[in-house]
């Protein structure tokens, strides 16, 4: 029998993100045998009780309910692996009083880590410090696709890879970011670059980081970039207009290329805000050999956002079917299934490291110099 691994929950609240998806992907039949919800930490005593309440009633076990420093969920004994997922602006605030606990217990990060750089090495620092090796909530990588483009990659069977490039498109349907800003469940806080979930980081990070798991890592970074939709209406979340609109502050399109650390010549492009129409690919990653090709196509309206939902998959013109992957629809919650499958699996898994984590953030921010600087910006293996 695999070892149980009981969770403790930083960040599950009774709504939001963690309802909707990471709550029914840890609770899913598969990982029954493999991970069990132990306990949940909230903000505040009446949201952690009823998060646990309504936790403890899917999981058929009890789940108990903490509010405030992280320290006191780490030190349950009933709980091996600390997972914090928390908006960007508290991951630094809630992630070092775990590590700081000095209990040997496993860690996951939800992505990105921190505000910027120097907050996620200050977290980073922070484990080390205390002999953590936390892991990283960046899912793609762990989806079926993806991982089914880096078997047949590894086998050969398209030959030398030459090139790639991917394109997303993340429309205006969306209501994310631009034009159309969801601002239900606190969301608001998204759309201040100081608060690091812009979508260059949120959108483009899970992306590149499938992108690079899958075929290498950008050496070297020529980057350009607009700002196409320069003022934000903001909506609730079917899409109706609060009447308050605001000032965007981040670029909405951005194209970069570059060499890979496997010699492949890369093009990534990340657009923002077009309408969805029929024909319009919102994903359309193609790799290139010498003997072959993969391609990777969707046209939903979530389809650019291999995170979230699972493209159609192609060699050499053929559709490739992945078990267990419902291909060309949003798949948010099974993507997820996925991820926590791997972190079950400690160290042999798929699932990124704080060292992905850090390395992701440096190509990241030498787009953003790219942009700024005009010129390439190399990028130390």
């Amino acid at each position: 029998m695999p070892e149980l691994i009981k969770v403790g929950f930083i960040g599950l609240s009774a709504t939001g993100w963690g309802a909707q998806y990471n709550g029914p992907a840890l609770l899913d039949p598969s990982l029954k045998d493999r991970l069990k919800l132990t306990a949940v930490s909230t903000t505040s005593p009446e949201t952690a009780a009823a998060s646990a309440k309504m936790y403890g009633e899917k999981a058929g076990n009890e789940v108990k309910a903490y509010h405030g420093s992280s320290a006191r969920i780490t030190a349950d004994p009933d709980v091996d692996l600390v997972v914090v997922s928390v908006k960007t602006l508290l991951h630094k605030e809630v992630s070092i009083p775990v590590f700081e606990t000095g209990l040997k217990k496993r860690v996951f990060l939800e992505w990105p880590i921190g505000r910027g750089m120097s907050e996620t090495l200050d977290v980073a620092n922070a484990a080390k410090k205390h002999g953590f090796t936390p892991i990283v909530g960046l899912q793609a990588r762990c989806s079926g696709v993806v991982q089914k483009i880096k078997s047949l990659l590894d086998s050969g069977v398209i030959g030398r890879v030459i090139s790639s490039r991917f394109i997303f498109v993340v429309p205006r349907e969306a209501r994310i970011w631009t034009p159309y800003a969801n601002v239900d469940n606190g969301r608001r806080y998204s759309l201040e670059k100081k608060n690091g979930a812009t979508p260059l980081m949120i959108a483009g990070g899970h992306q590149l980081d499938a992108f690079m798991f899958a075929l290498g890592q950008f050496t070297s970074i020529s980057a350009s970039a607009a700002q196409i939709h320069p003022t934000l209406t903001l909506c609730n979340s079917t899409g109706t207009p609060t009447g308050e609109t605001m000032a965007s502050q981040f670029y909405d399109h951005y194209t970069f290329s570059g060499v890979l650390s496997s010699g492949v010549h890369a093009t990534f492009i990340l657009q923002m805000g077009v309408s969805s129409v029929p024909g319009r690919k919102t994903l359309d990653w193609v790799i290139e050999g010498d003997k072959g090709m993969i391609q990777a196509l969707s046209e939903t309206t979530f389809g650019g956002c291999i995170n979230l939902a699972s493209p159609n998959l192609y060699l050499n013109g053929e559709e490739v079917k992945v078990d267990g992957v419902k291909a060309g629809e949003w798949d948010a919650v099974g993507i997820l299934v996925s991820q926590w499958a791997e972190v079950a699996k400690g160290s042999s898994g798929s699932c990124a490291t704080i060292g992905d984590a850090i390395r992701l953030k440096e190509i990241l921010e030498a787009v953003e110099r790219s942009v700024d600087e005009g010129r390439t910006i190399k990028i130390n293996a």
